[in-house]
């Protein structure tokens, strides 16, 4: 994508329409406002439905699909709010001039943007799911040793195990030593 997709001008005025373009101006809670989903009301969100998506039946979305269209949404919404903040001298007829060609240019990138959040949010709650299982394994493993009970039964059968490991090793060890492999048969002189 080249960056004039992400400037356009009016009235000599270069204006951004890339969100990210002016993450340098930004503080690190904006910074974070922009990038997590959830900060604008899901109310909001609804009332815009139709303003960014009117080719869109939402009754048939999976919820996914509805999930990445709302945060896509939701990003326009902060993107319009941004881009007039910082361009404060905008009269409505340019904002919608720049509402439309934010939605023209950025419905795609911005959906792609949405998918690789939730995926990377997905991934994150599914390692910090195994790390929760994990620790509870751990624990639970912990507290079993830790019972009396238990450490009087792992000693005997602690001791068991070597015993058997010891006599298993000896019996090996005197059956090779009559190993009919290394005695010489009458069959093999010439």
């Amino acid at each position: 994508m080249s960056l004039q997709q992400d400037i356009i001008k009016i009235e000599g005025k270069k204006i951004f329409i890339n969100p990210f373009l002016y993450l340098r101006k930004f503080d690190e809670k904006t910074k974070r406002w922009l990038r997590e989903p959830g900060q604008i009301s899901k109310s909001r969100i609804e009332l815009n439905r139709s303003k960014y998506y009117p080719e869109i039946n939402w009754e048939i979305l999976s919820l996914n699909e509805k999930l990445i269209k709302e945060i896509t949404i939701e990003l326009f919404l902060k993107t319009i709010q941004i881009i007039n903040s910082f361009n404060t001298n905008l009269n409505s007829k340019e904002l919608l001039y720049v509402e439309k060609e934010l939605i023209f240019y950025k419905k795609i990138p911005f959906e792609k943007w949405s998918r690789k959040y939730l995926i990377k949010k997905d991934r994150l709650l599914i390692k910090e799911k195994r790390k929760l299982e994990r620790a509870s394994f751990i624990n639970k493993w912990q507290k079993w040793f830790s019972l009396k009970e238990t450490q009087k039964l792992v000693i005997p059968i602690f001791v068991i195990i070597i015993l058997s490991a010891l006599i298993g090793w000896f019996a090996g060890v005197s059956k090779n030593s009559c190993n009919p492999y290394f005695e010489s048969t009458s069959g093999n002189q010439l």
